[in-house]
């Protein structure tokens, strides 16, 4: 197999990881073969799941102009994996020209492509840190300058806090991670629920423990727990369809179906 110039060398093509997987998912073009055929597996168990993904986009999407329209020009995106298909930089800009946003991932593939699209780009950065370290991740220099007292930050946790296992104390994690940031931030949060299809939770779980990055799926109420201290915004912690849907129409009959819980909260 022809290794692709962004690929870093010793990186196992063999092994599937979860940023690829989900770009797939998109229908994006960086992944490879091992990716591919975990998800088309996946897709044969789960029918839905790339609507899931791309409703999981379509919300960071809608939070991102969200938080853009109420001024926030600082973006923290923790688990960005590839910044493709509407990333956080061109969705903010497009009401916020000004807005930084600093992309961390731990994926070395997804953080050497993306610092391949944002070469040119001298108000995004990209950080290679693990979410499971927030002390380490807080200390770089290119989060600790956003964070700066001053504005705002909007702290992005799309889709990642589930490959935090219940060991490595996620809500530790959420905890320090806000209470470094300034006041009046927000977080923008979507974390795969155990409610939405229970039917589907331990086979998925199974397969993506194939992956460098298992997944754990958790209660709504367990997830709600994320907010602590922010003030969720309307209308609270609801499925991905439900989020301020861009028509009322987008809302089908099963929510639930798409199984990611997501909310918008606030810090005084």
């Amino acid at each position: 197999m022809r290794r692709p110039s962004w690929v870093p060398e010793g990186m196992d093509l063999d092994r599937p990881a979860a940023a690829r997987v989900y770009d797939y998912y998109l229908g994006g073009s960086h992944n490879f073969a091992a990716d591919r055929e975990m998800a088309r597996e996946a897709i044969e168990m789960w029918p839905d799941l790339p609507l899931i993904m791309r409703a999981n986009r379509a919300f960071l999407r809608r939070a991102v102009t969200y938080l853009a329209e109420r001024g926030f020009t600082r973006f923290l995106d923790i688990g960005s994996g590839i910044p493709t298909f509407g990333a956080v930089h061109e969705v903010a800009r497009a009401f916020r020209p000004d807005s930084r946003v600093v992309y961390v991932d731990n994926d070395p593939v997804a953080v050497a492509h993306s610092r391949l699209l944002l070469e040119d780009d001298e108000l995004s950065t990209v950080v290679d840190a693990d979410l499971t370290d927030p002390a380490d991740l807080l200390a770089r220099p290119e989060v600790a300058d956003l964070l700066a007292p001053g504005e705002p930050v909007a702290l992005l946790l799309i889709a990642v806090l589930h490959f935090v296992t219940d060991e490595q104390d996620p809500e530790g994690i959420v905890r320090t991670l806000r209470d470094a940031l300034p006041a009046g931030s927000a977080l923008a949060l979507c974390h795969a629920s155990l409610e939405g299809r229970p039917d589907q939770t331990e086979t998925h779980q199974a397969l993506y423990s194939r992956t460098p990055t298992p997944m754990t799926m958790r209660s709504v109420e367990r997830i709600s727990g994320f907010f602590d201290g922010f003030r969720l915004v309307e209308p609270g912690l609801v499925y991905l369809p439900q989020w301020r849907p861009d028509e009322p129409a987008e809302v089908s009959e099963n929510p639930e179906r798409m199984v990611g819980v997501v909310g918008v909260g606030l810090l005084p």
